[in-house]
């Protein structure tokens, strides 16, 4: 089970910033990419099941709170983006009789796909413990290597503040662009090599304001386990 929640979990992450790549992949692979995304992101919560059942027992802490509406936040706009993708559907739900309404969609879409980004990557890198641990299962972790990993944590969240102001996403997640603009010309894998840096600055970010937040949660221990 654990290997198949890992598997879904990266399976997520690859599609999750082949969508960003909207027109420079066609709007056919991106609707694809949307109906994979939206299956896998069903499969995720069902195979999480227990963690929905468990929400009305025990204490709310900060963690707690802010995981929780961290959850709900994502599943609000995963679902507001399915449902404005499939209004705005050019191939896979064209039988839909659906004939208005594409102006609004097209802006709750654009908002959604970057809230989701944004909200994913949180996501990420609050269970960043959890996932490296699967990962690395059956290495040795020493010291040094882990002041290297954080060392190389900083410097693509350091870069990915810059993409993130390169690439205008405040802009778009704001809405104070209406229209996605991606460049044609530029090689694709500069594309997602910065994607790439502005989800590793948001997981940056969801792992060490977990750790604050658990951390102020028991207001003692040590702050650097396990980072």
């Amino acid at each position: 089970m654990k290997k198949l929640r890992m598997t879904i979990d990266i399976a997520m992450t690859i599609v999750l910033i082949a969508l960003m790549a909207y027109s420079l992949i066609g709007t056919l692979t991106h609707e694809i990419l949307g109906i994979t995304m939206f299956a896998l992101f069903t499969v995720h919560h069902i195979l999480n099941r227990k963690w929905f059942g468990a929400l009305s027992k025990g204490k709310y802490r900060s963690f707690r709170i802010f995981q929780t509406v961290l959850v709900f936040l994502l599943i609000g706009s995963v679902l507001a983006s399915a449902i404005s993708g499939i209004i705005l559907s050019e191939h896979a739900f064209t039988f839909l009789p659906i004939r208005k309404g594409a102006s609004v969609a097209r802006s709750v879409h654009m908002v959604c796909a970057y809230a989701n980004y944004i909200l994913m990557s949180l996501h990420i890198g609050l269970h960043w413990n959890v996932m490296r641990s699967a990962m690395q299962k059956g290495k040795d972790g020493k010291k040094t290597t882990g002041w290297v990993l954080r060392a190389g944590a900083i410097a693509i969240a350091a870069y990915g503040v810059y993409a993130f102001i390169r690439r205008q996403i405040g802009e778009y997640l704001f809405l104070r662009t209406h229209f996605l603009f991606l460049d044609p010309s530029e090689p694709i894998v500069f594309f997602f090599l910065d994607y790439m840096a502005i989800m590793g600055l948001f997981v940056f970010c969801g792992h060490y304001l977990g750790k604050v937040l658990k951390w102020l949660d028991t207001g003692h221990g040590n702050f650097n386990q396990r980072d």
